[in-house]
């Protein structure tokens, strides 16, 4: 079985132009709680529509909820998915897309289409890593990628003949085909720094068929890195990603026109995950020695309506020394600071850590552990700007982030294992001198849960509910999604 968005799987990608106002009708024919998350989609100033248990109500089997929110100074590539339990992994998912505004120049010239190939035209791929704990190398048989966009980022255009795509990640390529077309060609992704064997025998195949192709795709799949758990190729790989400060993004100013190197850096927090532990009998995941216990009423709900005890603003800002504990532990981020949190992995499994609400600056990564002298090898000019960063094992990757956008942000590990099993937390930022102008209230269809559920009405569902999906030409995308499970 798989959850199926309107009897797709994958979900029909949702297209939007910078600055559009969006709204989806999420109907649940699950006979679970459901919410959807977009990843990468900034929610500026409504964390309530991100759709993660710390900070929505689950949407009840057989009811549904509309998200409304505004794709804000955001392009690119990104996809959503269902983040309750493991749902991911039965799907749910789908592409997001926001296209630039027609006055914005993007720096590079137009692609074609995305559905016929034909010579000697330069087409624009999107791939996105939707998977719950596997690295990917990505390739295409005899052609080259050049990266151009990652997670609304433009990046400095760079050939790669293949290019690791960890779990949460985007990002778009623009392949030219200028091959003679005696065959199709393999397009591959197969798993990468993997220690399962049975997870490094799985691998996707897709084909490039171009309009005058003589045959098929025959022999061998074309090569990923020559050794699968070569980490050090696949960390000077991602060291090379670099963020095209001349390029303008969803404003007409350059990307680079923010010169996060010269900011001053408000708090530091070092953030460790080991491997697993037991907590009470329990096999539980931690992140500096606190495994996350989600809260059974959302944390800005809670804070809106003075619910005690709901959570704690006692996130360690270095790792614990002590046995580990559950908790409902958050961080408390200060509104308007620039924040540094290094990503310190002692497991000896990939990671990678995704952070909602904003894009941060990917400044460094290395092996061994971090120390403030590590500070010396960051990046202060031109990292590349985004949402999911990779840590490898052994190894600390190091971010900055303005924290501008008032709310309640997941900080978590990608590896849905791990997330499920307590490897997250989460970031309330707040303006003290709150009145709804940085942040707006809760919408007037919340749900409520936990502490709150009397508070929640019984809910009336039309028999004629819509599961169309509708693009109108005004600022307003509508769309209507239906989950369902499909034998």
């Amino acid at each position: 079985q798989v959850i199926a968005i309107n009897g797709k799987f994958p979900g029909p990608t949702i297209n939007v132009t910078t600055n559009e106002n969006l709204v989806v009708n999420v109907r649940n024919k699950l006979d679970e709680g459901l919410l959807l998350h977009w990843s990468g989609i900034q929610q500026r100033r409504v964390s309530w529509q991100d759709g993660l248990a710390g900070t929505n109500c689950p949407i009840p089997p057989k009811w549904n909820w509309t998200y409304e929110f505004q794709v804000k100074d955001q392009i690119g590539s990104f996809f959503y998915f269902p983040s309750l339990h493991f749902q991911r992994a039965s799907g749910g998912f789908g592409s997001f897309v926001v296209n630039p505004r027609s006055v914005i120049p993007v720096p590079f010239s137009t692609p074609h289409g995305d559905i016929t190939i034909t010579i000697g035209r330069t087409y624009r791929l999107r791939v996105s890593n939707v998977g719950i704990s596997t690295s990917l190398n990505f390739r295409i048989q005899g052609h080259n990628l050049v990266l151009a966009e990652s997670e609304g980022s433009y990046t400095v255009q760079q050939n790669y003949t293949s290019l690791d795509i960890h779990v949460g990640q985007s990002y778009s390529f623009l392949v030219t085909m200028d091959q003679n077309a005696s065959s199709d060609y393999y397009i591959v992704a197969s798993a990468r720094i993997v220690n399962e064997t049975i997870w490094r025998r799985v691998t996707g195949v897709g084909i490039l068929h171009y309009t005058n192709s003589k045959g098929k795709a025959t022999g061998h799949l074309p090569p990923g890195p020559q050794d699968e758990f070569d980490k050090t190729f696949s960390m000077n790989q991602a060291r090379s990603i670099r963020w095209n400060v001349s390029a303008s993004g969803a404003r007409p100013n350059p990307q680079g026109s923010f010169k996060y190197g010269s900011i001053n850096v408000t708090e530091v927090y070092v953030l460790r995950n080991m491997p697993p532990v037991k907590i009470n009998g329990k096999r539980r995941t931690t992140l500096s020695g606190i495994s996350f216990v989600n809260p059974s009423t959302p944390i800005r709900l809670a804070d809106k309506h003075k619910v005690k005890g709901v959570y704690k603003l006692d996130f360690p800002k270095r790792p614990l020394t002590g046995p580990p504990r559950r908790e409902t532990s958050i961080i408390n981020g200060t509104y308007r600071g620039f924040m540094e949190v290094i990503l310190q992995n002692n497991d000896t499994k990939m990671q990678s850590y995704h952070m909602s609400g904003y894009a941060f600056f990917a400044v460094g990564m290395d092996y061994g552990e971090w120390t403030e002298n590590s500070r010396g090898t960051y990046n202060k000019w031109d990292g590349i700007a985004r949402s999911t960063i990779q840590v490898y094992p052994g190894a600390w990757s190091a971010i900055l982030i303005s924290l501008d956008n008032p709310g309640a942000w997941n900080l978590r590990t990608e590896n849905l294992d791990s997330w499920y099993l307590g490897q997250e937390t989460y970031v309330r930022v707040v303006n003290p001198d709150e009145n709804n102008k940085t942040e707006f209230g809760a919408p007037a269809n919340v749900l409520y849960c936990g502490a709150l559920s009397k508070l929640q009405k019984p809910q009336k569902i039309s028999s004629s509910a819509t599961r169309s999906i509708e693009f109108t030409k005004v600022s307003m995308v509508v769309m209507a999604l239906v989950m369902m499970l499909l034998l």
